[in-house]
């Protein structure tokens, strides 16, 4: 039995799908997303917060959530799909419309690889969500959008028929991680 979140493993994730169990599955969705990417980073004292962890985090739950919402076992050469997909389609991310490849370059490849943004790209913790003239991020604000991203997800996912896509692609997703286990 492997833990998944702090109130669900394995053994009780299978039974809360076999039950069709929307919302107790939606809150461990939300759960696990909040426990992993955004309460280490908001639990963090104010003076230890950096804006590339943030964004190192966030890109990491990005392509999590994503891999989610299309029902993708891994995101194995899918990751730049996904990120386009997530900020061209994510009502708080419409401010990345159009540097959407960029900043999948720029933003996760280069935190990935390089442990550093390329092209001109910057992050911060101060200032609006995006400004596009100096590429420049606000890594307190993406968090913050990511959180409300999730939680609509979650909320949502409670008021959908259980043979819709949304449910069709998480279940999907969590028959994989139950079998990676």
């Amino acid at each position: 039995m492997t833990k998944l979140s702090t109130s669900v493993n394995t053994t009780k994730l299978s039974e809360l799908i076999k039950d069709k169990n929307r919302n107790e599955i939606a809150d461990f969705v939300n759960e696990r997303f909040s426990e992993r990417y955004i309460m280490p980073i908001k639990n963090l004292n104010p003076n230890e917060k950096h804006g590339f962890s943030i964004m190192a985090v966030s890109c990491l739950m990005i392509e999590s959530l994503e891999s989610f919402k299309s029902g993708f076992k891994d995101t194995k050469k899918k990751s730049k799909k996904t990120f386009v997909k997530f900020l061209s389609t994510e009502p708080e991310f419409k401010d990345f419309v159009g540097y959407e490849e960029s900043f999948y370059s720029d933003i996760r490849c280069g935190i990935l690889h390089q442990s550093e943004t390329t092209n001109g790209w910057k992050i911060v913790r101060k200032g609006k969500l995006f400004d596009n003239q100096t590429k420049t991020i606000n890594a307190t604000r993406f968090l913050d959008k990511l959180e409300k991203t999730l939680n609509n997800y979650t909320s949502d996912l409670k008021f959908e028929d259980w043979e819709s896509k949304k449910w069709k692609n998480l279940n999907k997703k969590l028959i994989s991680i139950i079998k990676n286990c």
